[in-house]
C-alpha cells in the first residue's frame, strides 16, 4: 500500500468580492492533510462541483447557508475514492459523494458521505444529473411549481445543469410546450435539437426578452422556472396565464450586481393573474431523493433524458471554472476534474 498523503492543495477565499469575483480573491494553498479519526474516512477527490449558489457564500451576509470563511478552504459537492478508513460503513476503494470539494484530499465523518456506484453512472453524474442540480430540477418543477400534464413551461438559463433537466422532465411528464432561454446560438440549438425543447431563444441577441418569449409562447405559459431573475422574471410575469406558477431557483443575473435590479417592473400583474411565486431550496426536498434517483436513472438508461457536462481539468483551474460558469461558458454541469 502506498503512503498516505501528508499535504494537499485547497482553494481559499482571500477577499470578499465586490461585484464580479476576480482570481485575486482566491488562493490555491498547500495544507496539511488531517489525521483520520475514529469513524472518519480520507477521500482522494476525483472531481468537484462549482455552482452559482457559491457566489452568494462569498458575501459576508446571513443567508440559508453560512458564508465561506476567509483564508479557509471553501467547500461544495465532490466525488472521490476512499483511501483510508476508520469507519465500519466505508472501506478503502469505495466511492463517495460528500461536501468537501475545492481540495485534493478530504477527511470527514463517514456519516457525512454517501456511497455511490460508478458502475450505475459515471461518478461525475452524482454531482449533476443524479445529484443536487438534478434533484433541484425535479423537486422544483414537480413539487414547488406544481407542474401538471398539459402545462406550458418556460425555463431560463435552460442550458445549465438545472435548466436542461427541468425542460426534459417537463416534456417527459406531458408538457404542452417547453421554451428555454440561453446565452448563445449554440446553446439554443442544443436545447431544441438535443434536449427536445419546442422553442428556445438567445437572450443576448439584442431583442428584449419579453418580445422573444411572446413570440415563442404566443398562447402564454403556465409555469416559469427561474434561474436568472431580472428581465427574465419580468418577461415571464407578462407571459404567464391566470393561476400560473413561478419556482424561483436562482437569479444569476443579479449575483454580481452592485446596484439593485430595476426588473421586474410588472409585479402588480401577480394580483390580477393570481400567480403563485415560491422560492426553492433543494435541502427542503430530501424526501424525494429515492423517487428522483429511481425515475431519473431509468430515463438516463433508456436514453430519454440526456445531459451534458463541461469538465475543466486540474485543481489549479478551479477558480477559472467557477468564473466561467458565472459567465455562462458551460453547457450543462460545470465540473473540475482531478482524476489525472
Amino acid at each position: 500500500m502506498s503512503a498516505l498523503p501528508v499535504t494537499g492543495r485547497e482553494w481559499h477565499l482571500t477577499a470578499r468580492p465586490q461585484g464580479w469575483p476576480t482570481p485575486n480573491d482566491f488562493a490555491l494553498r498547500e495544507a496539511a492533510v488531517p489525521e483520520v479519526g475514529e469513524g472518519q474516512i480520507l477521500v482522494r477527490n476525483l472531481a468537484f462541483s462549482v455552482d452559482p449558489y457559491m457566489r452568494g457564500r462569498m458575501n459576508d451576509v446571513k443567508s440559508y447557508v453560512p458564508p465561506f470563511r476567509l483564508d479557509r478552504p471553501m467547500d461544495g459537492g465532490a466525488v472521490g475514492e476512499v483511501i483510508a478508513s476508520r469507519a465500519d460503513s466505508l472501506a478503502v476503494g469505495d466511492h463517495v459523494l460528500h461536501g468537501l470539494g475545492w481540495r485534493e484530499y478530504a477527511v470527514l465523518d463517514a456519516g457525512s458521505a454517501a456511497q455511490v456506484d460508478p458502475s450505475l453512472a459515471p461518478l461525475t453524474a452524482y454531482l449533476g444529473v443524479l445529484g443536487m442540480p438534478g434533484l433541484t430540477a425535479y423537486a422544483g418543477l414537480l413539487e414547488v411549481a406544481s407542474f401538471k400534464e398539459g402545462d406550458a413551461v418556460f425555463v431560463s438559463g435552460a442550458a445549465g445543469a438545472v435548466g436542461s433537466q427541468v425542460g426534459q422532465i417537463a416534456k417527459l411528464k406531458g408538457a404542452s410546450r417547453v421554451i428555454g432561454s440561453a446565452g448563445s446560438d449554440e446553446k439554443v440549438k442544443l436545447l431544441v435539437e438535443e434536449y427536445g425543447f419546442d422553442a428556445a431563444f438567445n437572450y443576448k441577441n439584442g431583442d428584449d426578452v419579453t418580445g422573444q418569449l411572446r413570440a415563442a409562447a404566443p398562447e402564454g405559459i403556465d409555469v416559469y422556472f427561474d434561474n436568472v431573475g431580472g428581465d427574465h422574471l419580468e418577461a415571464a410575469i407578462s407571459a404567464l396565464n391566470v393561476h400560473g406558477r413561478i419556482a424561483v431557483c436562482g437569479m444569476i443575473s443579479m449575483y454580481n450586481a452592485t446596484e439593485p435590479s430595476p426588473a421586474p417592473r410588472n409585479l402588480a400583474m401577480v394580483i390580477g393573474k393570481r400567480l403563485r411565486m415560491q422560492g426553492l431550496l433543494v435541502s427542503d426536498h430530501s424526501d424525494l431523493q429515492s423517487k428522483f434517483v429511481e425515475e431519473v436513472s431509468a430515463w438516463i438508461r433508456s436514453g430519454e433524458l440526456k445531459y451534458s457536462e463541461t469538465k475543466v481539468p486540474g485543481i489549479e483551474n478551479g477558480v477559472e471554472a467557477f468564473l466561467g460558469m458565472l459567465r455562462g461558458e458551460n453547457t450543462g454541469k460545470m465540473i473540475v476534474s482531478l482524476d489525472s
